[in-house]
Order: structure tokens, then sequence, then C-alpha cells
């Protein structure tokens, strides 16, 4: 199957540390004493380096800090739903690979599980300042989703639109509410299926931290890829989908499910990170299956 090559974006590092991180934990680096971006300067002093403390993870590597930083991304189908998932994730870093240095192969800097919440590409000083899922917005919003067998009752009585999200008609519901407003309809919807029927509607809040933006960002991209604002550079965040997370990548760390980071030189010498998922082989369910 030939490979099919995607462009996600680009990110900026006016701090010159970039950093591809677990988006569930990244707000978690300042409580555990020193911030991220110290840990992250410190890995890229000596050229890079893999960072972990407790359930966080993530790699930080010197680049280029006066101009954005593409991120392309390799496909391979998934074994879920045979949709394209990402294989190779590629960060170009605006930098030349030493003459000195030997191009023949990688350079391995460590490596990473996939995080079920998601990953993040950014700078390591931006970062410090991530809000995570239990962290408050800072433009004080929200939004609200409902979903479930009552759903279609619930809509009838209290309005309520389709929220489209990957590729589906989505889920019922209100954007961009004050926190206020968003608590208030969420009650209301609680108070009324309890009432009415005691279960079979659920309702979600989602407060626009950093973490659900971009969220947010990727429903409409195909590889749930989304660009947002975090103190004035930008971010990219990826979401997975959870069926193929499941099959591909369930357990994470715990289960061995951890793929290379690497630097390398791409063919006009410029130095990439990579990050290489591969593809899911069925065959090696089987055989190991047979072997039990």
């Amino acid at each position: 199957m030939s490979e099919t090559v995607v462009d996600l974006g680009t990110v900026n590092v006016p701090s010159g540390v970039l950093v591809l991180g677990m988006a569930g934990w990244i707000d978690y680096w300042r409580e555990l004493g020193q911030p991220l971006s110290e840990r992250a300067r410190t890995a890229a002093s000596s050229g890079g380096g893999h960072l972990r403390e407790w359930l966080c993870e993530a790699v930080a590597i010197p680049a280029d800090d006066d101009r954005p930083l593409k991120v392309r991304a390799s496909t391979s189908p998934s074994p879920f739903d045979e949709e394209p998932t990402i294989a190779t994730l590629e960060i170009s870093l605006g930098r030349t690979w030493p003459e000195a240095a030997d191009r023949s192969g990688p350079v391995r800097i460590g490596d990473l599980p996939v995080d079920r919440c998601g990953m993040v590409i950014g700078d390591a000083v931006v970062l410090d300042a991530w809000t995570g899922m239990n962290d408050e917005p800072a433009n004080g919003l929200a939004d609200v989703t409902f979903w479930g067998r009552y759903a279609e009752d619930a809509h009838a009585e209290f309005g309520g639109e389709r929220i489209a999200q990957y590729g589906v008609a989505g889920p019922y519901g209100w954007l961009d509410l004050p926190l206020a407003e968003a608590a208030a309809h969420a009650a209301a919807l609680t108070a009324w299926c309890d009432r009415l029927h005691g279960r079979g509607l659920m309702v979600s809040i989602d407060k626009h931290t950093d973490y659900h933006r971009f969220r947010r960002a990727g429903w409409h991209h195909p590889l749930r890829v989304g660009a947002i604002d975090v103190s004035g550079s930008q971010v990219l965040g990826i979401e997975w989908d959870q069926g193929d997370h499941s099959m591909r990548h369930h357990g994470e760390r715990e289960a061995g499910q951890v793929y290379p980071v690497t630097l390398e030189a791409d063919e006009t010498g410029e130095m990439v990170l990579r990050w290489t998922i591969p593809p899911y082989d069925l065959n090696d369910e089987e055989d190991s299956g047979a072997n039990v």
C-alpha cells in the first residue's frame, strides 16, 4: 500500500525548545515541582531527550525560534474502522543537520506512548500555561452537549443544535455559553431526565480549556488534528479515535505500547523529529494467540 503524507499545519517555538507530549498530562508538570519548560530546556541543551515523571511524558528538542515549523504525518488504515490514522509524525526543526554528523541512520532520543487524551506539539515555555481538563477557561465559556436514548425527547423540550463531529451528526447542544448559563442548561437537562426517566440521557459540560479547545478544533479534521493559540503561539493537538486507540495502543506504557522518537535528516538535509507508530499487524496478534 502506498504511503499517504498529510500536512497537519505549523507550530511556533519562540523559546527555541520544541515539545511533543501527552495532552492529558501537560498541565500536571507544574504540580510535580519543576515546570515543563525548565525540564525541556535541560534536555534540549544536550541535543534533546525524553522527559518522564509519574504519568507525565514528553520529548524536548532544540528548534528554530523565528519561523513556523511544519508538521506532517504519514497514515495507515486503522484496524478498528479502516480509516486513515497517523503512522509517522514528522516535525521540521528548522535547523540544518551538522555536516560532521552521521546522516546514515536515525538518532533515538526516547519513546512515547499514545495518550488516549491526545498529544500536543508546541513551545516548551508556552505549554507551561496550558490549561487542562480540570482548569478554568480564560474566556469564561463552555459547551454543553447531550446524547443517549432520550436525546430526541430532550431536544424537543429544550432545543439545541446538532453539533457535527468527526464526520457524523454528533450530539445535540449549545456552543460558547457563559459558564453560569452552561451549568443551568446542564442542570435542567439532568433534572428533567431524572424526573421522567431516571436514566438514558448523557449530559456534558466542556469548559473552554486548552485541552477542550484543541479537541474541538479537530472535530472536522480527518486525522483529528486541531490548531489553537496558546499565549500568542500556535500549538497543534492530535486526538485519537477511541476504538483505534483501544486496538492499537491500549495499555500505553504499562503494556509496553511505546513508540520510538528519533532525530533524522530529511532529503534536504534539514533536521526533523520523527515519531514512528508501526501499522497494526493482525497476523502478530493471531500468532501470539496461537502460542498461548
